[in-house]
Formats: structure tokens, C-alpha cells, sequence
């Protein structure tokens, strides 16, 4: 089974997911973003999978986005997804892929929703949060 994230170890919810993931018993592929942008068509298909638009995606905090104007709604669809492609500190994370589907994962706790095995335990997160142990509903 392959479960990947497009990670940033920098950001503590990208750092959490992958902790859950691991503590799944996954080893997912990571994929450092800022180091390999990913392409136009695989930011569409991201967000096609996930049933979002690119400003779902944007990420403003500690990004260009006020100084490149994103907000104004003058930016068709491609036209940001090209700018999170030039600019991938845009685009928000952690993004997980799983067999069950593919999130945005921002709470990281969300990442349990599409893990095959989200009987994680009880996990506490970097910032002392814990998260209740989760059983998948049968």
C-alpha cells in the first residue's frame, strides 16, 4: 500500500501528519514540495481528488499572497494554480494521498479520516494537543 505527503518539515501540522501516519504503521513516500515544486497537472489533480479549488489550496500566512494580490478575484483558476507552481510556499499542507482518498490535512488529525489503519492510539502533537485514539466505523 503507498500513502505519500507532500510535506514541508518546516510547518508542525506537516510534521504531526506524518507522525500519525508513521504511528499508523505506514511508511508514506514523502514528498518535500518546496524542494520538488510539483507540476501544474498534478496540483489539478490533487484538487480534483480532493474537491477543492486553488484558493482553498492558498496559503497566506508566511507566503507572497497579500504581496502578489491572490485575494483579488481577478485571478482565474489556472492562473493561481500557475502562481503555486512558481511559488509553492503557497500552496497549504500537508496534502496526503491514501488508497481512501486524498485530503488536505489541516487539523493533522484529519489525516485518520483516509488512513487504512486510523488506530493510531492516543497521540499527543508537538504543541502538547492530544488526540483521542480513533477506530475506523465499521
Amino acid at each position: 500500500m503507498t500513502i505519500t505527503i507532500y510535506h514541508n518539515p518546516a510547518c508542525g501540522t506537516s510534521r504531526n501528519t506524518l507522525a500519525m501516519i508513521r504511528q499508523s504503521g505506514e511508511e508514506p513516500e514523502i514528498i518535500e514540495y518546496l524542494k520538488t515544486p510539483l507540476a501544474h497537472d498534478t496540483l489539478v489533480d490533487l484538487m480534483t481528488r480532493m474537491g477543492i479549488g486553488p484558493r482553498e489550496l492558498l496559503r497566506q500566512k508566511g507566503t507572497p499572497y497579500a504581496e502578489l494580490d491572490l485575494g483579488n478575484p481577478k485571478w482565474a483558476d489556472d492562473q493561481l494554480i500557475d502562481v503555486m507552481v512558481e511559488h509553492p510556499i503557497l500552496i497549504n499542507r500537508p496534502i496526503v494521498v491514501t488508497p481512501l482518498g486524498v485530503k488536505l490535512c489541516r487539523p493533522s488529525e484529519a489525516v485518520l479520516d483516509i488512513l487504512p489503519n486510523p488506530e493510531v492510539g492516543m497521540f499527543t502533537k508537538e504543541d502538547g494537543e492530544v488526540v483521542p485514539a480513533r477506530k475506523r466505523a465499521p
